[in-house]
């Protein structure tokens, strides 16, 4: 386990793409990235690279609501 420390280890994340008969492998691999962003998957696991302390988190999480405050704001019209 060189790398890890025994509190953070790497899950297996299981996601299956069943290729169909005569499907190209471009469009396979769409629909793979598709699913892997539909469930957050690359997200989370950039997010769950490092650790961030409780101040960080919510300090980033105001600042994308005052993000999308100010776009509503600006567009409700």
């Amino acid at each position: 386990m060189s790398g890890f420390s025994r509190h953070h280890r790497p899950q297996a994340m299981s996601i299956e793409i069943k290729i169909r008969k005569n499907e190209p492998i471009d469009r396979a691999l769409r629909r793979m990235k598709k699913k892997l962003d539909r469930e957050n998957i690359i997200k989370g696991t950039r997010a769950k690279r490092y650790y961030e302390k409780p101040c960080e988190k919510r300090r980033r999480k105001e600042k994308v609501m005052a993000f999308t405050a100010m776009l509503r704001r600006r567009y409700a019209n």
